[in-house]
């Protein structure tokens, strides 16, 4: 039978310990593994010995637990262990389906991408057939304008010659 005190158990009640690296090759998020870090405090910490590793500073907090207080806070402990392993699975199974969703994305901007440069280059052609077409146009406007107004010019002449031929001087 499990007494009510068993149930209390304080996560936030920590004793007072001098951190120090518990083993330097033991990486968390946060560096190395220290010894006053808590697996029962700290879900990054509690995934990064997920294997039933415990700190020196846990081993103190089970040390002045009654057998059936350490083996109520050691299943605690496996409960949250587990449960922040599959918080994290599931957040990299999230991100994992993000990443797939934003390459399939990559996929389909790139097959655009390259409709739209081959649309450009399409366009880019007609630009210049059409830019080719009214510059020839243009020199044909040209050299019509140029010719009316010789054929103008000379018609101009040819009315003033006209007109003084008419025109008896007096």
């Amino acid at each position: 039978m499990v007494s009510s005190s068993q149930n209390n158990f304080d996560l936030n009640a920590v004793p007072n310990v001098q951190p120090e690296i518990r083993c330097s090759s033991f990486l968390s998020q946060k560096g190395p593994l220290m010894t006053s870090d808590s697996v029962m405090l700290d879900d990054d910490i509690a995934a990064s010995v997920a294997k039933g590793i415990i700190t020196p500073l846990d081993e103190k907090l089970l040390a002045d637990r009654t057998d059936d207080e350490a083996i109520n806070e050691s299943i605690t402990l496996s409960i949250q262990c587990a449960s922040s392993i599959s918080n994290m699975a599931r957040r990299l199974q999230v991100q994992g389906t993000e990443v797939q969703e934003l390459r399939t994305q990559v996929l389909i901007l790139q097959r655009r991408n390259r409709g739209l440069q081959q649309e450009n280059k399409e366009l880019k052609k007609l630009v210049d057939s059409y830019t080719n077409n009214m510059r020839k146009r243009c020199s044909e406007l040209e050299m019509n304008t140029n010719r009316l107004r010789e054929q103008q010019e000379s018609l101009l002449l040819e009315v003033q010659k006209n007109l003084m031929i008419s025109r008896p001087e007096a």
